[in-house]
Order: C-alpha cells, then structure tokens, then sequence
C-alpha cells in the first residue's frame, strides 16, 4: 500500500516536481556547505594568528632625524611610515578612503554581502566597481596573511575578518588600515604617503590631494602620481564623483577639488630621501652614532633625533658648495658623453620605444641634483634635442651650447662626439644680466670628478650648524668632512705663528722674506729650494704683514727659530693629532694631514678665546609620542678646557683679521661689510688641496675643495678664489641680523702703534728679527733645535686611507663622543 507522501507525489504536477527537487537538493547542499564552513572553522580556527596585539597596533617605526628647526633631514628604516592616530586624521581623507574602498564600512560584520553583490553585478555589466575586499578584510590580508589568490588563504582571511570585527571597534580597525597600507615610494599609511608625495603633513592636504591619495591602495604604481601623473589623475576625478555620491562632499567642493591643481613633490630616481635639507653626510653620522647605542631597534623604534643642524644654513651652504665646484667645472675641458646607448629610429610610429629606452637607460645615471641626465634624440653644432627620463624633450641652442662645443664640432673623438642616444648632463640657468629680463634656459655640462667639503660651528659650544660632505651624496658617500685627510697647506700658518708668540714672536718682528736653499747634505735626501706662491720675495717684512700675504719663507724661517718638535706639540692643543705632522720643516707649508672638521674645531680656538670644544649633533632624542630619552645640554665653557692663553687666542685674532682685511682674504671684510672676520686662506704645493677657514666669534667654517685622488686643480686655482666664495656666501646669510662683536683685548697684552703684543715683549724683550743677517747667497743657517726637512713627505705607517676609501665607523664616532 502506498504511503500518503507516495500518492502525493504522484499526483503533482511535472513541473512542480522537478521544482521540489531542485529545492531538496538545493537545502541538502546548504546543509552540506554550511557542516564544511564549520568543519573548516573547527580546524582552521585555532590556527588563526592572535590578533589581540593589533588592539595596540604599534607599526615599525623608522628613524627619523630633523633640524633645530622641525625640518627632517633623513628617515632611515625599510618602511617609510608615520602612526597617526584616527582622530587626527583628516576627515577629508577618511571620506575618500571609505568612498573608494568600503562605503557601508560602518554598516557590514566585516564581509559586505551587499558590496560583493553588487561588485559581481558590477562586473557582468563590465563597470566600475570599488571592489569586494573590505577595509576589515583588507587588513586581514595586509598584516597577516600573503597576497596569494588560493580559496585556502580567501577562508583564513574571510574568518580572520570576523575575528578582527569581533576584538576591535570599527575606528581602530579603520586606524590600523591608514596607518599600515603600502602607497609606493616606500611610504606605508597615508602621513608617509602625503610627505613622500605632497612634502606636507597629512593635517594640511586638501579634498583634492586626499582623492588622490585615496587612489593609491588598488595599485601604488599604477596610480603613483610621480611616475603616472595621468592615471593617477583620472582615478582621484573619479573618486571626487564617488565621495559627491555617497554624500561625503557637496557639488560645490566636488567641483573645487576638480579644479585644483596639486603640486607633486619631485624626489631622486632612487626614491630614498624624504628630506629637503641636503643634509645627507651629517644625517648618516646621526645614524650611525644612534644605532650604536640601539643596534637593530634604530630602523623599527620610530626614534626622533632633534639635530643642531639649521635648516636655512645647510641649505645655503649646499648651494654654495655646488656653485664653486661647477664654476671650476666649466673651467676644465669637456670630457664627453657619460654614455652612448642605441635608440629606435625616430618614427612616428615608434615615439613610445624611444621613451621607453631612454626611461631604462637613465636609470643608471640618475638627476644629481639640478644637475639632470638626458638622452640626445638629435644634435649639431647649432641646436641638441634631449629627452629627460619623463619623456620630455628639450631643445638647447645658443650659449647653451657653448661648454660642450668641442663635442659637437664634427672633428671631435669618438669618446667626446655628442650624437643621437648620448648621455649628458643639462641644467637650467638664467641669464647673468637681470636687466634683460630674459627666461631660464638649459645647457650642457657635466658631471664634476672635483669634490668639496663644507663644514660650519658655533665656537662657543662646538654645536655643528652645517655639514656638507661633499658635491652630492648620491653619487659620493664618502663624507669629505670628517673622512678626508689632506694637506692643509697655508690654513696651518696661523698654528705655527700661535707656537711662535710664546717663544718672543710679535706681529711686529721683521723676518726677511728671502730665498732659501737647503742642501742634500742638510735635509739628508734631496735638495729643498722652497718658494712662496707667487715665486715673489719682498725682503724684511713684519709678521702681521707675512701671515696677510701667506709668505712661505717668513714661516719656515720662524718654524726653525722656534723648532719643529716644539710646534709639532704645539698643534695638540687646537685638537691636531702631532703624528699627522711630522717634525720637519715643510709642517710650516702645511705638510701634514688633517680634516675639514678637524680645521673647524682648530680654528674655534682662536674664535672662543681659547678653548678647545669637541663638534656634537645631536639635541635630544624621543620616542615616537615625544618622550624625551636623551637630552645634550650646550656645553659651557670653563677653565678646564682651557688649552690656550687668552691673549694668544686674541693676538691671533687681529693678525687673521688683517688676513680677511687686506690679505689673501680680502674679499671676506670687502663682501661681508663687516670687521668681525677673521680667517686664512690654504693652498698646497702643486695646487691640490684648496682651502679657506675662518671665523666670525659666533660662528666657524671651513671650506675644503680637491680631488679625491689627489691631483693639480691648475696653476691659477687657490684658496682663495675656490673656497673663500663659498665660505662668503655661508657667512652672508648665517651672519645676517647678527651685531658685530669684535674680539676684547684681555690682560696681559699692549698696544704698540699698530700691533699688539704680550706686555712683557712690549719694550726691550721678545725676538725683533730674524734672518736679516743672512748671506747673500741666501743659504739659511739653521738654529739649534731644528729638524731639516726629509722629502718628499711619508706618512706613518699606520697613516689611515686617503680621501678614495672610507674609514671605520668609530673614527667618525670618536669626532662627536658627547653623543
């Protein structure tokens, strides 16, 4: 007998049959999905990561170091990230990140059934979408899980959303997301993202600047607005309209954002450096002092390093540096191309490839400052067309042509031509006459083989205000200022002079500027003949005059009166290692080796009244909420770092016044308009080494230019006219609104005439002359005590590298050990 389902059954409609089984099966499958969706929780469950750590999120945190000012300098750490807390983070951008990416993210559990709906929709209609991955899920993904597409990794993201959405509140989730999310650049979260992109802080962007911020999460190279300024223009367009859809924004706002134009921040090829000061050689030493006391938390802490270095003077001095090296630069022949790459023939058809292969070539010779590559699409002599690696085209003529000439006649070398797929330099100049109101144009340069040094600090207390390490820390590392040991030259007189008024010398003792000869026999090797620089002798002249005129004969002469191992000890206490300079008599020329930072604390003693100041950098240290860690007090001067007598220091003062007055100097007091300078030019033998240190009593600087490999800059290259307008160019804008603070004469010293002199020196006592009494054959008698010259100059041997090879870390360490 049929059961009372059968007969049922039986009786219904085909149709409605099959519907019912299409329905069983249909429950049994849900039924058999929904026992697999709890068999895979059951498992997977307890293998999700504890995400009770995010209810604290602290992401890593790199380096970051600023100025006296606030300004950053540097930023060291694989992620260039700042933590902002969400109630600081403008509304604007919150609106554009929630438009794009996750509208009813205050409404959904964490997966968004209505988005993922209407996403597939979306997609058969083949519209735009903003995705099915919310923010919950995408912070899942982000922090725990990998990118990869598997329906393993889609459960585990899905069940680490609910877990997530189950411990956090939806402000922290959405937190964590704006703080951790990759924009390109290497900046991670959206503060990175607005200063790598904006140089702004995330408080200051606009509606506009936030759509297109908002555009980056979906693909940070795609949309990057540095390198695809087009794409990421038409997605931030199209995120207004989404913001205007979902009410975040008026019609009036939607219309201003569209309109406003946003100024994006350049940044090197490479990407690396987030801070506009160019103050890359002191930032690494920060660094490196930093993470000898941290070790690997360095890069992750989110430590804060406050500097002494000013913003303003570091900037002037960069400046200054690079525009004395590149008007030597174009003094020296033009040397040729960097490189000669093949290129597309130049079609219509193929304009793509030819940017494409100049956009690949020059990766390997990035912009170096405002000096920029370029590739060569057609030349000659009258007009070069260059392509930048952005793809626009330039044309130079004119006067823009005229360094690079002999490149372009058609007899030039192979290695020297300029044709079509040539590497060169350009850079924007305007004209030198103002009155022609003419516009900037490009020229062809090159880069420069020369490096410089520039280093300034407050004599008081040894605060480092400026330090640029050499023509461009892209290209050149190696920091010039505390690593480049180099002959001194004429910049070491002022010492040997210091060592000579404790022996009886005045400003007024008359030394004959006279021709000296040294025999084989004397200096035990080779004959010495020394001349002064400009192969002049002026016969008897005072001290005060010698030291203006740089003349080497008054120094050798007063170098043996008082003996080369007395001096050679004297220099210890402006900071000078004695090693580095040898007892013989060419330590009177500047035979030895020091650095530029070395010359600057040397030359502090003299501006402070004596006392000998170790450099530092570093103010303070905190946390990333401001906590104060390490705090380094100025320095205070008193009577134990004493190292020179008062009127020693000021003696020295007036006569390396009357340097900056009348001397080799004289451009200082003429262009300063100030009498508060003092300082001495250095050029060495052969011209190698070009110097000008100096000093106003509130502030230090020296300037340093040569090659790296030690080689002639030429024969008409001094310290004076390579360095001096450096140093000039600093002190016109660090000395700006200081009053004029000229040294005070201390007890223990007297006026005579012009000069002033220790009292005890003042009648009868102290050396009146030297050398006056010396045959005519000019051959000098050497007084007791002193060490004739044994040349040419060998080092020590434990001499460290030259200025080529770097030096270990602890040496540059030992240079600020306040720190």
């Amino acid at each position: 007998m049929k059961s009372t389902f059968s007969r049922r059954w039986a009786t219904l409609h085909p149709v409605a049959r099959i519907a019912a089984w299409v329905a069983g099966i249909g429950v049994a499958g849900l039924l058999s999905g929904l026992m697999l969706v709890a068999l895979a929780m059951a498992f997977a469950f307890p293998n999700l990561p504890d995400v009770s750590d995010l209810s604290e999120y602290r992401p890593k945190l790199p380096l970051r170091i600023y100025s006296v000012e606030g300004d950053l300098l540097g930023e060291f750490g694989e992620e260039r990230r700042r933590f902002v807390p969400i109630e600081k983070i403008p509304r604007a951008l919150t609106n554009a990140v929630l438009a794009i990416e996750d509208a009813r993210f205050y409404q959904h559990g964490g997966v968004d059934y209505v988005g993922m709906a209407r996403a597939v929709l979306a997609n058969l209609r083949r519209v735009n979408s903003q995705g099915a991955s919310t923010i919950t899920m995408q912070v899942a993904r982000n922090v725990y899980l990998s990118s990869e597409k598997t329906y393993t990794r889609k459960i585990y993201e899905i069940l680490l959303t609910y877990k997530l959405e189950h411990l956090l509140t939806k402000d922290q989730i959405l937190e964590i997301y704006m703080n951790q999310i990759y924009l390109g650049q290497r900046a991670y979260g959206f503060a990175a993202a607005s200063e790598t992109y904006f140089g702004k802080p995330l408080k200051d962007i606009s509606v506009a600047e936030a759509a297109m911020l908002a555009g980056l999460p979906k693909a940070p190279s795609a949309y990057n607005p540095i390198s695809n300024p087009k794409r990421a223009r038409a997605r931030q367009l199209y995120i207004i309209s989404r913001m205007l859809d979902n009410g975040f924004i008026t019609a009036e706002e939607a219309a201003a954002a569209r309109a406003e134009e946003i100024q994006v921040r350049t940044v090197t090829a490479q990407g690396e450096r987030p801070g506009q000061g160019h103050a890359e050689y002191a930032a690494e030493i920060v660094r490196q002092i930093i993470f000898a006391q941290y070790g690997e938390e360095t890069y992750t802490r989110g430590l804060r390093v406050y500097t002494t270095i000013r913003s303003g003077e570091q900037e002037v001095a960069y400046a200054a540096l690079r525009r004395s090296i590149m008007d030597y630069e174009r003094r020296q022949p033009y040397r040729g191309p960097e490189k000669v790459i093949p290129l597309p023939a130049q079609t219509t058809d193929n304009a793509d490839a030819i940017s494409e292969a100049v956009s690949e070539a020059l990766m390997d010779h990035p912009n170096n400052g405002d000096l920029l590559s370029a590739v060569v699409l057609e030349a000659d002599p009258r007009k070069v067309t260059v392509m930048r690696q952005d793809g626009e085209t330039l044309d130079i003529t004119g006067a823009g042509l005229r360094y690079a000439a002999d490149g372009l006649s058609s007899r030039a070398a192979p290695t020297l031509k300029i044709r079509r797929g040539a590497v060169v330099r350009i850079r924007l100049h305007s004209t030198e006459d103002p009155t022609k109101n003419q516009a900037a144009s490009w020229e062809i340069l090159q880069q420069p083989e020369v490096e410089g040094a520039f280093v300034s600090l407050d004599p008081r207390d040894g605060a480092v205000h400026a330090m640029v390490g050499g023509f461009d820390y892209d290209k050149n590392k190696f920091n010039h200022v505390t690593q480049a040991w180099r002959q001194p030259g004429s910049s070491f007189k002022p010492f040997i002079y210091s060592a000579a008024l404790e022996k009886g010398f005045t400003p007024a003792t008359v030394v004959n500027d006279g021709p000296l000869f040294f025999e084989p026999e004397t200096t035990g090797g080779q004959p010495w003949e020394p001349k002064n620089y400009d192969g002049v002798f002026e016969g008897p002249m005072p001290l005060r005059r010698a030291l203006a005129r740089s003349k080497n004969m008054v120094s050798i002469r007063v170098l043996d009166a008082i003996g080369p191992r007395y001096a050679q000890e004297w220099t210890a206490r402006f900071g000078f290692e004695p090693r580095r300079h040898p007892a013989y008599l060419t330590m009177a020329l500047g035979a030895g080796t020091v650095t530029p930072l070395q010359m600057a604390v040397a030359y502090s003693v003299f501006a402070n009244g004596g006392y000998l100041v170790d450099p530092w950098l570093i103010r303070k240290i905190t946390d990333p909420n401001g906590k104060v860690l390490v705090e380094t007090p100025p320095v205070v001067l008193d009577e134990t770092m004493r190292t020179l007598e008062p009127r020693n220091a000021f003696i020295m003062s007036t006569l390396l016044q009357e340097v900056a007055r009348v001397g080799t100097a004289a451009r200082a007091q003429a262009q300063l308009k100030r009498p508060d300078i003092y300082g001495k030019t250095g050029t060495t033998n052969d011209s190698m080494d070009a110097w000008f240190a100096g000093y106003q009593p509130t502030l230090t600087a020296v300037t340093w230019i040569g090659y790296d490999t030690p080689r002639k800059l030429g024969d008409k290259e001094t310290g004076g006219g390579l360095s001096l307008p450096v140093w000039i160019s600093y002190m016109e804008h660090a000395l700006r609104g200081v009053p004029v603070q000229e040294v005070i004469p201390p007890e223990g010293v007297v006026q005579t005439g012009i000069d002033w002199m220790y009292s005890e020196y003042a009648e009868d006592g102290g050396v009146k002359s030297l050398g006056l009494d010396e045959d005519n054959g000019g051959v000098m008698m050497t007084l007791p005590g002193g060490i004739m010259p044994n040349l040419p100059y060998n080092p020590p041997a434990d001499e460290p590298p030259g200025a080529t090879q770097g030096e270990e870390r602890s040496r540059i360490l030992d240079l600020f050990r306040r720190n």
